[in-house]
């Protein structure tokens, strides 16, 4: 199968039927007295929008919104892989491969598409494993895979050169992308980029500016305390997906964690609508996918080691939040924009839409592309 077949957002409504009753069901854990979100999700604001699922909010709303562009889909490798397809009108649009982290969904680009396709024809896969292209149907699903699959995307959708922006995983599967194939892609543009300290082979800090060097230490601290969530999905995979596959309460408590970014009353930080929180969770509930979007922390542990730059320009983009080392990130890209913004928050394209388009398009025009 080579061709992008349409495709629309349908759920049967008894799925949606058994999901509320789950939720009216669920069983919250005790929680000690004043320990508010310093031992995880608190479970006050946690029950608050369960019940807020359960009663408001409206999935065939998101249905709506999914199904008001055009969406495809295909087999790649054996793997079916759903995507957001918008051409635009304009007559010097520029392809754009568009892609989500963890445990984001295409439902994240809502806010950026209207904008995006003034400029761009964008193509938004659900990554492999995650919502309408998953659950993967075996491991091996590393880098190099998820490039491929998504360069083979792009070749069916009909377009041999492109714009890759991605944030989170997506930062780091586009920047792949571009490593496989640089002759097709004519810029990198990231957010939320991950620049991993390995302190186990020597100094990571060797080189770095002194400012870059203190933000080393600082990442490594942050990431002692929160990557508890990264070394399950990392190396027990599969036994956490049994709780989430079973429970909506625990696959939101999973999830909610980071999309409010331990501090949900934070002034640094646009808070994510909770309402685009639970778009992503239940999509991630529907499409039974919350284990094998997971597995990407141990398929990909490869990202989180040294690359060589790909040589294809790549603009960055750090908004309030990011952690991303400049040092570092030099190391494996070819860096020719950087910018902090004192806004926005991991979630970008939820958080600060309007910013990190203008980013994106004042990267491309940069760049010449």
């Amino acid at each position: 199968m080579t061709e992008l077949t349409p495709f629309t957002v349908e759920v049967p409504s008894s799925e949606l039927d058994e999901l509320r009753r789950r939720l009216a069901a669920v069983r919250l854990p005790d929680a000690p007295a004043g320990i508010g979100w310093s031992h995880g999700v608190e479970r006050d604001h946690l029950a608050e929008l369960v019940r807020v699922w359960r009663d408001e909010f409206d999935w065939r709303a998101v249905e709506a919104r999914l199904n008001a562009w055009p969406q495809v889909t295909t087999t790649i490798e054996g793997q079916p892989v759903h995507a957001v397809h918008a051409r635009s009108a304009a007559p010097d649009a520029v392809p754009l491969l568009l892609l989500h982290g963890w445990p984001s969904t295409v439902a994240d680009f809502l806010p950026v598409l209207p904008e995006l396709v003034e400029r761009f024809h964008v193509v938004a896969p659900s990554l492999p494993g995650s919502g309408f292209s998953g659950p993967t149907l075996e491991v091996g699903w590393d880098l190099d895979r998820y490039a491929r699959t998504l360069l083979e995307l792009m070749t069916r959708a009909g377009y041999d050169r492109f714009v890759v922006q991605g944030g989170d995983w997506g930062a780091l599967i586009g920047s792949h992308v571009a490593r496989l194939a640089p002759e097709r892609v004519a810029l990198v543009h990231v957010n939320a980029l991950a620049t991993p300290v390995d302190w186990t082979s020597g100094d990571p800090t060797a080189g770095l500016s002194g400012s870059d060097a203190a933000a080393v230490h600082a990442l490594g601290a942050l990431w002692e305390e929160r990557s508890g969530y990264a070394t399950i999905m990392g190396t027990r995979p599969q036994t956490l997906a049994y709780a989430l596959a079973d429970s909506p309460v625990g696959l939101l408590a999973w999830h909610l964690e980071w999309f409010v970014d331990y501090d949900p009353t934070t002034t640094t930080q646009t808070p994510v609508d909770p309402m685009a929180v639970l778009a992503d969770v239940t999509t991630a509930w529907l499409t039974g996918t919350a284990g094998s979007s997971g597995r990407i922390y141990r398929e990909c542990h490869g990202a989180f080691t040294a690359h060589d730059p790909s040589g294809v320009p790549t603009a960055v983009a750090c908004f309030t939040g990011d952690h991303t080392v400049r040092g570092l990130a030099e190391r494996a890209h070819r860096i020719v924009r950087w910018r902090r913004y004192d806004t926005g928050g991991h979630f970008a394209s939820l958080q600060a839409p309007e910013v990190l388009v203008a980013d994106l398009v004042a990267a491309v025009t940069e760049a010449g592309v």
